[in-house]
């Protein structure tokens, strides 16, 4: 069972090495990390050698990160490609199979932003995977916008390689925006290699727990062997009941009941 630390980031910044060991106690084993400090090589707020040795000491691991990417997106080929090599260099001290540009900057949200983009993700996927490391587009609601009878989602499926770009599905944007998993592993089969989950405000259509919202995700899930789904993270970005650990435990025990034996 993953998580996508982003959902406690309160938490980890006060103490990330008591937080992880919560949630171990709560039954998560994997992560997907945010925050890697290129300038200073680290992460929430230890070298990336140092956190590696707490995730193997506690018996955890991570298998994505989400890098800031998005700073990177009028960069010249070769500036790009140094920030790269610097998230390949981390992902593999961590031993994580996948490093994940996490979201695109409202500026680029345009068509002309998304052809430039493909040709981002085609080159930073290609440079990884010649490292062996995998290389993915997380979605958010924006890619799924018309402009005039294309959208940005399917701009990206249209230019970029499924080689080298592999997806990574935010089912909660999807069906804010009115789509379904199901539908889009159909059209893409074997690409949507991790999973994001998380529900959705029954009245406000904000995030909330697993269990507590409008998506019923024993229903919607499409089959993980033809989306290719190889991880999968709980995300909540806010909205917490209480706060943002009980919210993660709650989301966990709702998994563990309802969603496990289905994947």
């Amino acid at each position: 069972m993953g998580l996508q630390l982003f959902s406690v980031r309160d938490a980890m910044k006060l103490d990330p090495l008591d937080t992880l060991k919560k949630l171990k106690a709560i039954g998560y084993q994997d992560f997907e990390t945010y925050g890697f400090d290129v300038d200073t090589e680290t992460i929430y707020g230890f070298k990336i050698v140092e956190f590696k040795r707490i995730l193997d000491d506690l018996g955890l691991s991570t298998t994505s990160g989400h890098y800031n990417f998005p700073d990177s997106f009028d960069a010249s080929t070769e500036d790009l490609l140094f920030y790269v090599d610097k998230c390949i260099q981390t992902a593999k001290t961590l031993n994580s199979p996948y490093i994940t540009w996490p979201f695109v900057k409202p500026e680029n949200r345009n068509p002309e932003g998304f052809n430039h983009l493909a040709d981002k993700l085609n080159a930073i996927g290609e440079h990884a995977s010649k490292s062996g490391i995998g290389f993915a587009y997380h979605n958010h609601g924006y890619e799924f916008e018309d402009w005039n009878g294309t959208t940005g989602h399917e701009i990206l499926i249209q230019l970029t390689d499924p080689k080298f770009v592999k997806l990574q599905m935010d089912m909660y944007w999807l069906i804010h925006s009115g789509k379904t998993p199901k539908d889009l592993v159909s059209q893409q089969p074997g690409r949507y290699v991790m999973w994001h989950i998380k529900d959705m405000d029954k009245v406000t259509r904000d995030y909330s727990e697993l269990g507590n919202g409008s998506i019923d995700y024993t229903q919607i899930l499409p089959d993980p062997e033809t989306s290719g789904l190889e991880y999968l993270y709980i995300e909540q970005g806010g909205n917490f009941a209480k706060s943002s650990m009980q919210s993660a435990a709650d989301s966990a025990l709702y998994f563990k009941q309802n969603l496990q034996a289905l994947l």
